[in-house]
């Protein structure tokens, strides 16, 4: 599994001679295999880069000290810096007002974060697997996504987060553990359903693997590759015609050219608006499909000082020939 994890650093461009990398580690089988895997790469010297490991205890099981301690004694063992922290997720879920899911993935990126600065790193190393993104491509189907999320989760964003374990499958990380004895922890929760992707990793997939295709791992990961080249290549067109209709970009507002605007593709035009709001928003969490249909429309209705406010972060508002996404916070 080494050498696959190998090529598929290789073939990204995950890890570059020099890199500094935070890795986020659970003790569970990924990550502590990531862990082990990057530790025997950089003792070997295949490729020179520093490693550090964070390790979040979420305070929900019992078991999560346990956890805790079977990374720290790994670290300890091969001489690897290991930063800990404890949250009580439940209750910042409570507080926020969100899932404990989401509370728990907040607080961890957040922390990667936090651990990137203080050790000067440039990459977060992440240990999704080939299931991993299986299962995300079916809860994108699921929710009614659009091309770009059947892309799955990807082997690198913002040249920042990679994924060396995005090529393998469970079963071979597990197979690894045991060649290994690295004994991971086993996060019993992963196997209750309550959980849209533990139903998935736990009842569809196996359904599907039985009744239709037993190679759905593999025939889901292809059309993966696909999408990832089609997206790729409009994403290539958006950007091109992006800075040919930009009038302004502010850190408060960014203006385009509603003419030229129109005359764009509608797929383009989707990714336009898309676009614009990652560029001034950082993120487009809150923009769905019917934002951007209804965007469109206002668009193609031409007419001056008529706004949107998909949320309450942006307003879309034409006013002087132009599309304007202003910030509201």
């Amino acid at each position: 599994m080494k050498q696959k994890v190998i090529e598929t650093i290789r073939k990204y461009s995950l890890i570059e001679d020099g890199d500094k990398i935070v890795l986020g580690v659970s003790g569970g089988p990924d990550s502590i295999s990531m862990l082990n895997i990057l530790k025997e790469i950089k003792e070997e010297q295949i490729i020179k880069f520093e490693i550090y490991v964070a390790h979040i205890n979420h305070m929900i099981r019992e078991e999560a000290i346990d956890d805790e301690k079977y990374v720290e004694d790994y670290c300890n063992r091969n001489n690897i810096k290991c930063y800990i922290k404890r949250i009580d997720v439940v209750k910042i879920a409570n507080d926020k007002k969100i899932g404990t899911e989401e509370a728990g993935r907040n607080a961890r990126y957040e922390f990667f974060e936090k651990i990137l600065k203080e050790t000067d790193s440039n990459k977060i190393a992440i240990a999704h697997n080939k299931n991993d993104k299986i299962e995300t491509i079916i809860m994108h189907l699921l929710r009614g996504s659009g091309l770009s999320g059947l892309k799955g989760i990807e082997p690198i964003r913002d040249n920042k987060f990679i994924r060396p374990l995005i090529e393998c499958e469970r079963s071979e990380i597990e197979q690894y553990c045991e060649e290994k004895e690295l004994k991971p922890r086993i996060d019993k929760t992963n196997f209750e359903n309550e959980y849209t992707r533990n139903k998935i990793r736990n009842m569809v997939i196996p359904y599907i693997k039985q009744e239709f295709n037993p190679n759905i791992v593999q025939t889901l990961s292809r059309l993966s590759e696909v999408v990832t080249e089609e997206v790729e290549y409009v994403d290539k067109q958006t950007q091109k015609i992006y800075q040919q209709i930009l009038i302004e970009k502010t850190d408060q507002q960014i203006a385009l050219n509603l003419k030229k605007f129109n005359e764009q593709e509608k797929i383009i035009k989707s990714q336009l608006i898309l676009l614009a709001t990652k560029q001034l928003m950082g993120s487009t969490q809150g923009i769905e499909k019917i934002h951007i249909e209804d965007i469109i429309k206002l668009c193609n209705n031409n007419i001056g000082n008529k706004y949107l406010t998909p949320n309450k972060k942006i307003k879309i508002l034409i006013k002087d020939k132009r599309i304007n996404f202003i910030k509201l916070e």
